[in-house]
């Protein structure tokens, strides 16, 4: 076998990485070839003078197409994050030419995405407009990957345990609870006090098994003697979760932040129905040992900025609604 560290630092060029990388995403010859804008006999010879670097079979070819090894996998995940590194590196250079201020990449949940992420953006480009952020939805499964091999710079999210990892480097921002929602015009929308018997029946989108929200769910219809609902779809997509409330009339399950903001935009309305169950906190993940560009640095402060602003807002009484009630529950004691 060849001095493997001789193969990755001097005889890799870029040209190699990128078609591993395109072999990996389409895992198809002729389409990272035609991604590449290259023909199918330049990958296959491309691909064959890697493996010789290597001494080593990187990709199994079938009729089916291309599948990595495990030799293969290891060398992809070298060039995503070399490639990601020269991305990086090279938009900051345009940045700096260009009298911009630079780019960062962030993963984010729905969870973190309307109130608190959507208002740092705002706080970043009120000091610089020409700060590009680039926002990709998902979930941990999908985007803790690509914040390790550097394809994003942070992830904001729900903190779950289960995805706490010593490479990783975590930060909880604020506490966010739950709530049940339907359409405006549901049923169960003006109801005073609806019962979770209610919902047993109805349709429901809810989050994937994995996230420690439906776990909760079911737990609290569990609490109340009640198995959970049979007629769900699983998603951890918010286009998704709202088009079913919308389409199907499903009853769905979202932070109460999120369904506060487009309540106010009068997509969904939330139910007058206590979820007392307890959540990781929200806030970001970075990788430890990586340091982050000064617009991700500036990114996350004003993440900070914002949630603080959230919490000072939810300490302040809501109105003279809220200061009555305070006052009618003096008097009452």
């Amino acid at each position: 076998m060849p001095d493997i560290d001789r193969v990755l630092r001097s005889n890799l060029k870029l040209r190699h990485l990128q078609l591993l990388v395109a072999l990996d995403e389409f895992r198809h010859l002729g389409r990272a070839a035609e991604f590449l804008s290259v023909s199918q006999p330049a990958v296959s010879k491309t691909l064959a003078e890697i493996e010789r670097m290597f001494d080593l079979a990187l990709f199994v070819r079938s009729t089916r197409g291309t599948e990595p090894t495990p030799y293969g996998s290891a060398v992809v995940r070298f060039a995503r994050s070399v490639l990601a590194d020269y991305g990086r590196t090279r938009d900051e250079i345009a940045a700096v030419a260009s009298g911009a201020a630079g780019r960062t990449s962030v993963g984010a949940m729905v969870v973190a995405t309307p109130s608190l992420l959507m208002r740092a953006v705002a706080l970043l480009k009120e000091r610089s407009t020409q700060t590009t952020v680039m926002i990709e939805e998902g979930d941990l499964t999908r985007l803790l990957p690509r914040l390790r091999v550097g394809e994003l710079d942070l992830f904001v999210g729900r903190l779950e345990p289960g995805y706490a990892a010593p490479d990783l480097k975590t930060e909880g921002l604020y506490s966010e609870p739950m709530c049940v929602v339907v359409r405006p015009d549901h049923e169960l929308a003006s109801a005073a006090k609806p019962r979770w018997r209610q919902l047993v029946q109805l349709p429901w989108v809810v989050p994937p098994p994995w996230a420690s929200s439906r776990m909760k769910l079911e737990q609290m219809f569990y609490k109340h003697r009640l198995a959970p609902p049979l007629d769900i779809v699983e998603t951890a997509s918010f286009l998704v979760t709202l088009s079913c409330v919308r389409e199907r009339s499903a009853v769905g399950f979202l932070a109460l932040g999120v369904a506060r903001h487009f309540e106010g935009e009068g997509l969904v309305k939330a139910l007058r129905l206590p979820v007392p169950i307890e959540l990781p906190p929200v806030g970001m993940i970075t990788m430890k040992g990586r340091s982050p560009t000064p617009a991700t640095e500036q990114l996350m402060q004003y993440l900070r900025t914002a949630a603080a602003e959230r919490m000072s807002t939810e300490r302040r009484p809501k109105g003279k609604a809220a200061v009555a009630r305070s006052r009618t529950k003096s008097r009452r004691t």
